[in-house]
């Protein structure tokens, strides 16, 4: 078992936690203040990387310059490389290629050999070898639409489920290595309207000019989506880690966007948890929970 600097146990020694991404980035703008916590507490926490995100537009006006476009590969696993240092995770790449945003109406074809394009088995048995080789008692990743209806993110929850069917089978991908069934998985819940609203009423409360007035306008709300959420993981102290690590991937994320137009205070006092459903559980443990191993803790 693990120890702090102070002598005392790390309660989450021994455990290992898998969350399975799209894109760079995506680690830091999902669920990175609950893996700060989660590495603080001595939890083992493993990224997968399914693309290196080749085609993600540049959002940082201070980045988007020629040199920047002509090595977007290489400086998107820069980034990658500094936000996973920020966490404390290790991560490993999956190796296929980002599908970008098809634009148009009807929109194009997905360019060939992309991540969504993929033979589903083939994707499936890379990430069954990750699973096999780290067993993570918990796996996240996105729910059936992706969190956002991107290729990438719903291609990365079809494999990320399969995966975690196939990962205990010994009849599945025999040659991936020995079987490992993990424990517990979760889809993210990110932006709720439940959410968004709080922190936006907070803002104005305060006399600030809330970033989400017209995001709220146009918000398609979906009670039966947000009714879904099980497990609200409190980490309101790891929302600092969480914005250095996004901070990290400058390409995609500018410092002088939304993402930073509220204050960290009032975030924490508006909504100090990220938020995750419970979709399968090989454990015994009830909802609503406070954390990812709850029923698998004690044991």
């Amino acid at each position: 078992m693990s120890h702090d600097p102070a002598g005392g146990a790390r309660p989450g020694a021994g455990f290992r936690l898998m969350h399975v991404h799209a894109h760079p980035d995506d680690e830091s703008s999902k669920g990175a203040a609950s893996t700060a916590k989660y590495v603080a507490e001595g939890v083992d926490v493993h990224v997968v990387t399914c693309t290196g995100g080749e085609r993600g537009s540049i959002l940082n006006p201070r980045m988007d310059r020629p040199d920047i476009l002509a090595n977007i590969t290489e400086v998107r696993r820069q980034e990658m490389e500094r936000a996973r240092d920020i966490l404390g995770v290790r991560q490993d790449w999956l190796g296929f290629v980002d599908s970008g945003w098809p634009e148009g109406d009807p929109p194009p074809p997905l360019p060939e050999g992309c991540f969504a394009l993929v033979p589903l088995e083939e994707a499936t048995e890379r990430l069954v070898r990750l699973m096999r080789d780290f067993r993570p008692h918990v796996v996240t990743t996105y729910d059936e639409k992706g969190g956002y209806p991107h290729p990438d993110h719903v291609r990365c929850h079809e494999v990320s489920v399969a995966a975690f069917e196939a990962a205990g089978d010994p009849n599945r991908f025999p040659e991936a290595g020995p079987p490992w069934q993990p424990l517990k998985l979760y889809y993210h819940h990110g932006w709720s309207y439940a959410k968004l609203k709080a922190i936006h009423d907070l803002m104005v409360e305060h006399d600030l000019e809330s970033p989400y007035v017209e995001r709220l306008e146009k918000w398609d709300r979906d009670e039966s989506w947000e009714k879904r959420l099980t497990t609200r993981v409190p980490c309101a102290e790891y929302f600092g880690v969480r914005d250095q690590a996004l901070l990290a991937h400058a390409t995609q994320i500018d410092p002088d966007g939304p993402w930073f137009h509220v204050p960290r205070d009032l975030q924490a006092q508006a909504w100090p948890t990220e938020d995750f459903e419970l979709v399968t559980s090989h454990v015994d443990t009830s909802v609503p929970e406070d954390d990812l191993f709850a029923g698998i803790r004690g044991r």
